[in-house]
């Protein structure tokens, strides 16, 4: 029976991509100085391995992973260690750092490696070369690739589903990546599907992205199981509960991960990456960002070495435009606001928007009237209004017990709240606050 592919509530904030949409990927020159945090992803941080002053070449290992939901990381280009310090980190903290002075004149080209055959290996030596690369997930999560892609042997998966919607405003690095290389994505997406023993995958991509549909649709390997699904254009459709109820009609219940309703989600760009990690041999280096706003001379999407720092990569653009005011790492809904132009951009960073002082103007915030509007964007079904006060009284437990954990922090409550509540910074410091209790017992 015919289905809409959908799923309930969400929001339609302005989409303001055409500033980098049809902006080809280019690449950025190398930086005097690239900073690579050791914490990049979702889980423990990486374990130093390199020494103040010992010299690194292209590719190299900075930090071995330091557990299972960890990842190594690599030096994403060729130069001297000059030092390993607390830096600004992209989540507002300060986090240890390897310190790279860049070689100007080094032409980057990586030591000699083994290119491993992909066709050659089973799925176990696969999901191991992908650790060793130091994949993650490339749509702002940055959970590591490797233990998505093995999970328990009770959890029977039966179809990867490629997320390719893009719904954040402004950002474009999806939405390129499959117009200019929709073969890597496939290619990726095979190695995965290889991985996990699966004979059936589907591409999610929102139907603002025509191009982009006609490109992966015409690259489709005639051998698999894929199919191409143009999804309806709305906040957060890329959200991973979203994309399985649009294109399955399954929902992941409370407390548990799309791998219980057998689906594994990936991005696309961290399917293409996978491809790329098996075509060069090289891990993760380097990543395609979008640069935009109207706070920006120059929107671009470029591809950016892993540990630029937020000031060359504004250089490269052209600088910020005269009344540029905020600068986002990531989208305006999910996104955060940087302090320091000296933070690095890591494995997770999609995009950077400039707002202008037009757009950044404060606003005060009114109490709650009991209007309901974040109760019907919510796209998992939680009363952020009670949650928010709850949070305003610090009654952390009681919001525990009301589901935050399912809350996503997607912004949808607090975009159409009339009173200006900002319900999602609430929500994630009521989570750090929940992380922390533990320790602090």
């Amino acid at each position: 029976m015919w289905r809409r592919l959908n799923f309930r509530h969400g929001v339609h904030p302005p989409e303001l991509k055409e500033l980098t949409a049809r902006v080809p990927i280019r690449r950025v020159p190398y930086p005097d100085e690239v900073v690579l945090p050791l914490r990049q992803h979702t889980g423990k941080p990486a374990r130093l391995a390199v020494k103040v002053g010992q010299r690194v070449e292209r590719g190299d290992t900075l930090g071995e992973a330091d557990g299972y939901v960890s990842t190594p990381v690599h030096a994403s280009a060729a130069g001297t260690v000059e030092d390993v310090c607390l830096w600004p980190h992209p989540d507002g903290s300060y986090a240890p750092a390897v310190r790279i002075a860049v070689d100007r004149y080094s032409p980057q080209a990586p030591r000699p490696r083994l290119v491993p055959d992909w066709t050659r290996l089973g799925p176990a030596e696969l999901v191991e070369a992908i650790r060793q690369a130091g994949v993650v997930g490339l749509g702002g999560a940055a959970f590591p690739t490797h233990v998505k892609l093995a999970p328990p042997k009770d959890q029977r998966i039966d179809t990867v589903l490629i997320n390719g919607c893009e719904c954040e405003p402004y950002l474009t690095t999806d939405h390129r990546t499959m117009v200019e290389y929709p073969e890597r994505v496939h290619l990726g997406l095979r190695i995965m599907m290889r991985c996990l023993g699966v004979g059936r995958a589907m591409i999610g991509i929102e139907r603002n992205k025509p191009d982009a549909i006609e490109a992966i649709r015409a690259a489709v390997p005639t051998d698999l199981d894929v199919t191409v699904h143009a999804l309806e254009v709305k906040y957060p459709q890329g959200a991973e509960k979203m994309l399985i109820e649009s294109l399955l009609d399954r929902q992941v219940p409370s407390g548990k991960l799309p791998m219980h309703v057998g689906v594994v989600v990936q991005n696309v760009a961290s399917a293409a990456t996978i491809a790329e990690v098996f075509d060069t041999g090289l891990p993760l280096l380097e990543r395609i960002v979008t640069v935009t706003g109207r706070g920006i001379r120059r929107p671009s999407n470029l591809i950016v070495p892993v540990g630029m720092k937020l000031r060359d990569l504004v250089e490269a653009c052209g600088g910020f435009t005269e009344n540029a005011r905020e600068v986002i790492f990531g989208g305006p809904m999910m996104g955060a606001a940087q302090a320091h132009l000296d933070t690095p951009l890591v494995k997770g960073t999609t995009g950077v928007v400039v707002l202008t002082a037009a757009e950044t103007k404060r606003s005060a915030s009114y109490p709650c009237i009991r209007c309901g509007h974040c109760l019907d964007a919510c796209p998992v079904f939680l009363n952020p209004q009670l949650l928010g006060q709850l949070a305003l009284k610090e009654r952390w437990e009681e919001m525990e017990a009301n589901h935050l954990a399912d809350c996503m922090l997607c912004g949808c409550c607090g975009y159409t709240c009339p009173s200006n509540i900002p319900l999602p910074q609430l929500f994630a410091l009521a989570k750090a606050a929940l992380r922390k209790r533990p320790v602090a017992a």
